[in-house]
């Protein structure tokens, strides 16, 4: 690649990958949009610049996902840095948020004592994307996080400073290190693809932390059964327990729901009619 314009590049590398992966590259390393990528596809690139862009381009060429590239990745209106050890945030886990944003505020529709802070428990947090997005959405509420990888808990606690954030953190394999703690609502979103999924060796999820895809179960869902059977000893009185799963494991994970006692079970589809998220009351 020894071309030395933005177009020149992105002909080039549009030969080799995505063409909005290569604008998204681009653009992030010359820190201006894609818009104008392309309203000045004369722009000169330096040659550390172009070197940079060639390697970036060469990395996704082999796979490698653009938000490890690069470094970041956007989710829910903000900018969450990620590295290889944490699972990359995406658009279907805002139904999660969405969905804890809501039951958060019928809560607030309730009479409860104006000193009792709402507190809620983000489980696997890794980049801290769940968590942080709670806390800053909801200032009032007290939010713990909670992952097994000191490594992802890191990269939590930078996006969480980053993005000033009160959220405490804990290193814990699920509830093992919180005691007798409760809160008011526990959300998760674990591995939840089963051990011999074909999808564990495709794509963007070569790259991805194993242990935050699957938990090696046949059905990939024996973090959620964990999950699901340790709520009723942290959650408080009426406390709600929302999951993020797979696209086929609704069904599957409302009984689990059922069978450990809690009520008002039901799941919640994205914009193309997939069950994302399923929830319970205790």
């Amino acid at each position: 690649m020894t071309a030395t314009t933005v177009g020149e590049v992105l002909s080039i590398a549009q030969r080799a990958i995505d063409r909005l992966d290569a604008q998204y590259l681009l653009a992030d390393l010359l820190g201006v949009s894609r818009a104008a990528l392309i309203a000045h596809p004369e722009r000169s690139l330096d040659a550390a610049a172009a070197v940079t862009y060639r390697n970036w381009v060469a990395e996704r060429t082999n796979g490698k996902p653009v938000a490890q590239i690069i470094g970041t990745r956007e989710f829910y209106g903000r900018v969450f840095g990620i590295d290889e050890y944490v699972l990359i945030p995406r658009p279907e886990t805002e139904i999660l948020v969405e969905q804890a944003l809501e039951r958060v505020s019928e809560h607030k529709c309730l009479k409860t004592p104006a000193n009792i802070r709402f507190s809620i428990l983000d489980m696997g947090t890794g980049s801290g994307a769940i968590a942080v997005t709670l806390a800053l959405e909801l200032p009032s509420v007290t939010v713990t996080a909670v992952d097994v990888s000191g490594a992802a808990l890191r990269c939590a606690h930078a996006n969480a400073q980053t993005l000033k954030a009160n959220v405490a953190f804990v290193q814990s394999d699920w509830y093992a290190a919180l005691g007798g703690l409760r809160f008011g609502m526990i959300v998760a979103n674990p591995p939840y693809i089963a051990r011999d999924d074909a999808h564990l060796t495709k794509g963007d999820l070569r790259f991805e932390p194993l242990v935050a895809l699957t938990d090696q179960s046949a059905d990939g869902l024996d973090a959620i059964r964990t999950i699901i059977a340790g709520a009723g000893a942290h959650l408080l009185a009426a406390g709600w327990l929302l999951i993020e799963h797979g696209f086929d494991q609704a069904a599957n994970v409302r009984s689990l729901m059922e069978a450990a006692g809690l009520a008002e079970v039901r799941s919640v589809a994205d914009l193309a009619g997939i069950e994302r998220v399923s929830m319970g009351r205790r």
